[in-house]
């Protein structure tokens, strides 16, 4: 769980799948608006690639690396939001149902979700 890292710290990672099969670099960091927690990674998946966004409560920082439980193949197919962005609560919960996560406590329409981390918005 990667809740208590300072997302800042995690950018220009490298990032892993659950085979140790290189995925690329996290580029962006996204927060949850209500509670300010890391929730999402967008990993620059090659040099004329986009980013893919990826989980990072299931995922684990190991030995200064991103260890994220999906197969690439999986992480490449994930919705493509483009980066730089925030994600909309409907986004969000579109990744949700791509890696197939729960969603443990019901996120209000009203409130946006996914900043990203070191934005003016940011209170950090």
């Amino acid at each position: 769980m990667l809740t208590d890292v300072d997302p800042r710290n995690l950018i220009g990672r490298k990032a892993f799948d659950r085979n140790g099969t290189k995925l690329g670099t996290i580029d962006e960091v996204y927060l949850d608006d209500a509670t300010g927690v890391p929730e999402w990674a967008a990993i620059r998946t090659g040099l004329f690639s986009r980013d893919a966004f990826v989980p990072l409560e299931p995922s684990e920082l190991i030995d200064g690396t991103l260890r994220v439980p999906f197969e690439r193949a999986l992480i490449k197919d994930s919705p493509d939001f483009g980066v730089g962005r925030h994600l909309s609560p409907e986004q969000e919960l579109q990744l949700y149902h791509h890696y197939g996560l729960d969603i443990t406590a019901p996120h209000s329409p009203d409130i946006m979700f996914g900043r990203i981390a070191g934005t003016e918005d940011d209170p950090a």
